[in-house]
């Protein structure tokens, strides 16, 4: 077996290397909408494209335990070949709103098998101590995330097409890496048969809801807050006509920056805890939803954007501790289905909370909006209290 050393660098690697396929469309949707007639919605279109593709990727792979039943570092590579090859087809001429979305879509399905399974792969190596991997992982994510904003600020000066073949290659490069680097763990517990009942049966553990309600409620702010980030630079922009943003790039950063810290939350978790520590993440973040209009009424736009970079920061801190909660409070022989179901089920909310904000936003201009994202880390708050109550440890 590979070095343990090793293994947490190639699975995080990999994860960065693939889900730069996420949004690999939205770095280039201008470009998209002027070669193939497109309206400017197509951006929301191809977007939610994605995101559906991938519900309903983890969807299957949840209820066909594929991550349980099969090495999970073979499904990763098939995945990220298939995932690269519909993300390569974006680059047909002859392609329509139509099959334009339906490759997004097949993208989204396939990532189904590269995070929440290198998620999976990460708790094979770890049966104790998941939260540093989980939070490098997830931090690889962020990153993936967020560097299509920096593609648009760098790759103006060359062909459109050149950003899906470079995310395309790194996908098939990322699926290799995991493949030959990273075996299947000492931990990994093989489920011999699909077991259609797990999607229910492992949400009669009581621990088990208490972590997966908490990051359904972390889940409705957090996609709704990237996706939103350049909206907000650009209302801040207009109603305080002195500034002057590049967007992109602020966008980039302000994503990114929660790369970080999920790094440190997964540290700090040694000590404080690990539920303790994404709960108090999780209040943050529900405290800059609640505050958000007064930070855009502010006349310092470098306050405002110290707020969004702290937003990014504590946004996302809780995420890869409440999948490390996931994956230890579900039985060993379904901790790659749990993963899996966890996440379809926290992405479908973020299509909801994203579609009410651009509902509202039509309907009002009103900085209050944001408020709304509030409500899902209010009920996750909740559900992590129910179990265990957060107590300050006594000190020696």
């Amino acid at each position: 077996m590979k070095h343990l050393k090793l293994i947490v660098p190639v699975i995080v690697i990999s994860q960065f290397c693939c889900t730069s396929l996420w949004f690999a469309g939205n770095g280039v949707i201008n470009d998209l909408t002027i070669n193939f007639n497109l309206k400017l919605s197509a951006l929301g279109h191809l977007t939610s494209a994605v995101q559906f593709g991938f519900i309903i990727g983890t969807l299957i792979f949840a209820i066909f335990t594929i991550a349980d039943r099969y090495s999970p570092s073979k499904v990763f590579l098939i995945c990220a070949l298939l995932g690269s090859l519909f993300n390569l087809a974006v680059i047909w001429e002859s392609n329509s709103l139509i099959s334009l979305l339906l490759f997004r879509f097949f993208t989204g399905f396939f990532l189904a098998g590269i995070y929440p399974v290198g998620m999976k792969i990460a708790a094979d190596y770890y049966q104790k101590g998941l939260n540093k991997p989980l939070g490098f992982l997830v931090g690889a994510l962020v990153l993936g995330t967020a560097f299509p904003h920096l593609l648009n600020e760098m790759t103006y000066q060359y062909p459109w097409r050149s950003v899906l073949i470079a995310t395309s290659s790194l996908a098939v490069l990322g699926g290799l890496l995991m493949f030959i680097m990273v075996p299947d763990g000492p931990y990994r517990k093989s489920s011999q048969r699909t077991n259609l009942s797990a999607f229910f049966s492992i949400f009669h553990n009581q621990e088990f809801r208490s972590v997966a309600f908490g990051y359904f409620g972390h889940m409705w702010e957090l996609y709704a807050f990237w996706a939103f980030v350049p909206l907000m630079l650009k209302k801040y922009s207009l109603e305080h006509p002195q500034t002057l943003f590049n967007i992109p790039m602020l966008s980039f950063l302000i994503i990114g920056i929660g790369g970080l810290s999920c790094i440190l939350g997964s540290y700090l978790a040694q000590t404080a805890g690990t539920k303790r520590t994404a709960y108090i993440a999780l209040f943050l973040s529900c405290g800059c939803c609640l505050i958000s209009p007064v930070l855009f009424a502010s006349d310092f736009e470098s306050l405002f954007i110290g707020f969004l970079m702290l937003w990014g920061l504590v946004v996302i801190a809780d995420s890869p501790l409440l999948s490390a909660l996931v994956a230890q409070n579900a039985p060993a022989e379904l901790k790659g289905t749990a993963l899996t179901i966890v996440n379809c089920l926290g992405f479908s909310i973020t299509i909801f909370s994203i579609q009410i904000i651009t509902r509202i936003i039509a309907l009002t201009d009103s900085n209050g909006i944001y408020t709304i994202l509030a409500i899902g880390p209010i009920l996750g708050l909740i559900a992590l209290r129910k179990k265990n109550k957060i107590t300050i440890p006594k000190r020696s």
